[in-house]
């Protein structure tokens, strides 16, 4: 109950109250008690020295005389008070209530005894005589000189004893009556003490909890109040910080969700702390599974924790390059985060595949070339220098020479053409006339154009175009060049005995065309870069053709807004696939 400042308010208080009221009844009802047995005692004396002016002149008496009982009898009728009229020997001479013949001597008797040493004398005893508690008060008769006797007067103690217990009645019930006043005082001041401390009590665990959008709470003039007033101020504050917190943390989280690189923070023991979706992606792995493990176990990168171990033991910023799988290359930087977070390293991983295969294909581009460019214009070198020789002087020899210089020439002018046509297709200068065309327009040009030389190849040309097909959006003449170029490429790789099948369905809400062969396929390692500049399946380039035929289709395809791709298998044959929007 004591761990509530309301009832350490409330008890002493009520306490305080208690202990007070209860002093005072008992002070008081004491000094009443005493007071008014002294009034009393005052009252018996002064009424003794009456009577004792009184019968002055009848004593001394006769012993055996009943004069002084029925004087004794008549004074206790007037007063109210037993009377006894005593001689100075303590022989009993008159006696309003008992028989006094049957009464001790009272010479013995403390008043008595006072009174005639002193004049006067009272005391509170029991009495044998009456069996209870009396007050007595004895006062000396002594006209003159002489003391003749005492007059004694009585009161019974129950009567005082009873006006003294009401009045303690009364003591103890107003003391009742102040406790209960007290406490119900007690408990509405302390309640009304406490009730803002539990108010901001309640607005702290709501604000700990993350509960920011309370109203400010009421505060008063008192010290309360001012606490009151003190913790409005720094909820506020405490808000508008834990806002500029959430929108800072917003845009990092932002930022790091986005992120193409990827993010790791490592502590100084080699454990993760943060590990982003971009890092995510780059090891295969999610972020409830790494974060708080090892760097090592985690992720299993050896060069990854060489970088962070490098990092770590040199206090500066390390880069490193490697391989996290046969096609994923990374560039990673490790930095150490120093005072912000000590002891820890933060890891940017940036993937550098692409750039890497653009490097890759430049230096292919830039190879190859140099070896289509170089086979012709060493045979033109050749050639001059024959011709230059002699070779002029022999005409049937020259006009062969010529001939082959025209060959190659064509050859030179044909890859020119095609790379200046590629590099227009690419830069998106060549504008397309784009127009509502039916799927057999596009096929049948391209189809007849090349009937012969599939006959000649000893090929099985067909196509397959339902009339019922919807129309497409196309420049269609662009799109005959595609499908040449595959029925062609088709026709070059299919052994004699082979079938070529060009054709177009509805797929997906636009036209597929495909060109399907049964000539030698392609092998898996070549597909992905079949569409790339230059590039032959043929490792010796023995074959014609400059190797941009593919690449100029599928930037053609593209320019429409379609998609190329192949499916094919060695010795099994190939299939090219290119949509287009339907109208």
């Amino acid at each position: 109950m004591f761990s509530s400042i309301r009832w350490r308010i409330a008890v002493p208080y009520v306490l305080l109250i208690l202990v007070t009221m209860l002093g005072l009844g008992l002070y008081l009802s004491n000094f009443v008690r005493q007071t008014y047995l002294d009034n009393i005692e005052y009252q018996l004396l002064t009424e003794a020295r009456l009577v004792g002016n009184v019968l002055a002149a009848d004593l001394p008496a006769d012993p055996s005389s009943t004069e002084l009982d029925a004087a004794a009898k008549h004074w206790a009728a007037i007063l109210e008070a037993r009377v006894t009229i005593i001689a100075t020997d303590g022989v009993v001479l008159g006696e309003s209530e008992e028989d006094r013949t049957k009464m001790d001597n009272h010479r013995t008797r403390p008043e008595v005894s006072q009174a005639l040493t002193a004049g006067q004398g009272s005391s509170i005893r029991f009495s044998n005589t009456v069996h209870y508690s009396m007050m007595y008060a004895a006062v000396a008769v002594k006209p003159e000189a002489a003391v003749l006797g005492v007059v004694r007067l009585s009161l019974p103690l129950k009567t005082i004893d009873t006006n003294i217990r009401h009045l303690q009645q009364v003591i103890f019930g107003a003391t009742i009556l102040l406790t209960l006043l007290a406490i119900i005082l007690a408990t509405l001041v302390a309640g009304r003490t406490t009730r803002p401390l539990s108010n901001l009590t309640t607005a702290a665990r709501s604000l700990a909890a993350g509960e920011l959008t309370s109203a400010p709470l009421n505060a008063s003039r008192d010290e309360v109040g001012q606490l009151t007033s003190a913790f409005n101020s720094m909820a506020v504050q405490l808000r508008q910080q834990i806002a500029a917190l959430e929108s800072e943390r917003g845009k990092l989280s932002a930022v790091l969700q986005t992120m193409t690189d990827g993010v790791l923070i490592v502590d100084h023991e080699g454990r993760i702390q943060l590990f982003n979706p971009a890092a995510a992606r780059l090891f295969g792995a999610s972020q409830e599974d790494v974060i708080g493990d090892s760097l090592v176990m985690a992720l299993r990168s050896h060069q990854l924790l060489e970088l962070w171990q490098s990092c770590q033991k040199s206090g500066t910023a390390q880069q490193a390059a490697f391989e996290l799988s046969k096609r994923l290359f990374v560039q990673g930087t490790a930095i150490p985060l120093g005072q912000a977070l000590p002891g820890s390293i933060l890891i940017l991983l940036q993937d550098m595949t692409r750039q890497r295969q653009i490097e890759s294909m430049r230096r292919d581009f830039i190879s190859n070339v140099s070896h289509e460019l170089r086979t012709p214009l060493a045979a033109l070198k050749a050639i001059t220098e024959t011709l230059q020789d002699g070779g002029l002087e022999d005409p049937p020899a020259a006009r062969h020479f010529l001939e082959r210089m025209e060959t190659e020439v064509d050859s030179l002018s044909l890859m020119v053409n095609e790379l200046l046509e590629l590099s227009r297709i690419e830069s998106g200068r060549v504008p397309l006339e784009l127009k509502t065309t039916h799927p057999a327009e596009i096929l049948n040009p391209a189809f007849e154009r090349l009937r012969l030389q599939a006959e000649r190849a000893g090929l099985s040309l067909s196509m397959d175009c339902p009339e019922n097909l919807p129309t497409v959006l196309a420049d269609a003449g662009r799109v005959q060049q595609v499908v040449t170029n595959l029925l062609h490429n088709a026709i070059k790789f299919t052994p004699a005995g082979g079938s070529v099948t060009a054709g177009a369905l509805e797929q997906a809400g636009q036209m597929c065309f495909f060109v399907r062969d049964t000539g030698i396929g392609i092998s898996a390692e070549d597909l992905p870069r079949i569409f790339e500049r230059f590039y032959k399946v043929d490792r010796a380039r023995a074959s014609s053709g400059t190797g941009l035929g593919l690449a100029i289709a599928r930037h053609l395809v593209e320019a429409h807004g379609g998609r190329v791709w192949v499916e094919s298998e060695l010795d099994k044959g190939s299939t090219f696939y290119f949509t287009i929007p339907l109208a």
